[in-house]
């Protein structure tokens, strides 16, 4: 940890000279309080940068939430260990995850399926209640929960220290949340060029509480962090149905965790009731259990939060970028990510060669700098692992 101004600390020890001068930036708002953190994976990001912690007083930035509104993990441990499964095909099993759940970007599902009806109709009901239309943004949203995307968002199948199976992925709001994100970042901007609030980068458009403006956004907001929570519960379901059927007996689930990374809500830091954002980051109160996900074919951590004040409760959402996709697919070539994979069953494409885990931070540096956040629980390691182009 290391204090780089009075209004900004760093837990990362991995950090280029473009992400500090972003958070400088960040923590110079007027309204931030008591300060911004960010996490071991920070890395730059839009308006805001990813790992970052950003308590606020009378005002949220939209960007500082990011696009994928909600996005984050939800994993859950089985009843069966490796011996269970050793003998059994994990191509099987990985092209059933993929014809269950409809993976990549704009693939949605043919229908409605029954275990999504009760959580559309929870949606429903909370947008009247919200009192806007999740069809003025995307039509097809219904369509949306249960599906995966693409980028880093995955699916995988994993076994912890003690040889225990956890299934584990990764996803948030989809198309509808990212149409509500770029919706509300746009009227920050128009917001404040309204009122010749002056900004040092216009992605740090606020919104002013006790706003017609800030309202609707926290509404809207609220129901898209509940639509990627329930999206990822959605997909969860269908990859232990799977399992299920790949093991020939019920699964019987011995835990489930299910946390945001990208999201917003009120909590009381350093005396006050402020609005914490954390893009890029989880909550880790004192006992909270989280998920820290590595890259693709590196290990990921089942946590337990330690409620580091100056955190503000908070740690990292995973490994963290160190080069950006275009880079990634211009430095490194797919036998390297053949052989970073070894070992994992995967679809071989090189559509994931962005995705390479040498494009991330070493997830071991990013957990070492966690250590005052975050308890380790387990330790995952990867048998299978799902990806949409």
């Amino acid at each position: 940890m290391e204090w780089i101004t009075e209004k900004y600390v760093n837990f990362a020890s991995i950090i280029d000279d473009a992400t500090l001068a972003q958070n400088r930036m960040t923590s110079s708002m007027p309204f931030v309080y008591p300060h911004f953190a960010s996490m071991p994976d920070a890395h730059l990001g839009l308006g805001c940068a990813v790992g970052s912690v950003l308590p606020t007083l009378g005002a949220i930035i939209p960007a500082a939430v990011g696009v994928d509104i909600g996005c984050g993990m939800v994993a859950v441990r089985t009843d069966y260990t490796a011996r269970d499964i050793a003998r059994l095909d994990r191509r099987v099993l990985r092209e059933a995850i993929e014809r269950a759940v409809p993976l990549s970007a704009g693939n949605n599902n043919k229908r409605v399926s029954a275990s999504a009806e009760p959580r559309i109709d929870s949606l429903e009901r909370d947008a009247r209640s919200a009192g806007f239309d999740p069809s003025s943004y995307v039509k097809a949203w219904r369509l949306q929960l249960g599906t995966l995307g693409s980028g880093n968002h995955f699916i995988e199948v994993s076994l912890d220290e003690e040889d225990d199976v956890w299934l584990f992925l990764h996803s948030g709001s989809r198309g509808i949340g990212n149409r509500i994100a770029q919706r509300h970042i746009r009227a920050a901007q128009d917001y404040c060029a309204r009122r010749s609030i002056p900004l040092p980068h216009q992605d740090l458009a606020h919104l002013e509480e006790g706003t017609p403006e800030f309202d609707r956004y926290i509404s809207e907001l609220m129901w898209a962090q509940k639509f990627a929570l329930l999206n990822r519960e959605e997909m969860m379901d269908r990859v232990v149905r799977q399992f299920t059927h790949w093991v020939g007996k019920p699964v019987k689930e011995r835990e489930r965790i299910n946390c945001h990374h990208n999201y917003t809500q009120r909590e009381t830091h350093h005396g006050k009731d402020v609005w914490l954002s954390r893009k890029g980051a989880i909550a880790a109160d004192a006992g909270r259990p989280g998920l820290i996900p590595g890259s693709m074919g590196t290990r990921s951590y089942v946590v337990t939060g330690r409620g580091n004040r100056e955190a503000m409760d908070s740690a990292p959402h995973g490994a963290g970028r160190e080069y950006s996709r275009n880079a990634a697919r211009k430095t490194f070539t797919q036998d390297q990510l053949r052989a970073a994979m070894r070992g994992i069953e995967f679809r071989d494409t090189p559509a994931f060669l962005d995705e390479i885990p040498a494009a991330y931070k070493d997830i071991d540096v990013v957990m070492q700098d966690a250590k005052d956040l975050v308890d380790v629980r387990h330790t995952l390691r990867q048998t299978i692992n799902v990806k949409g182009d």
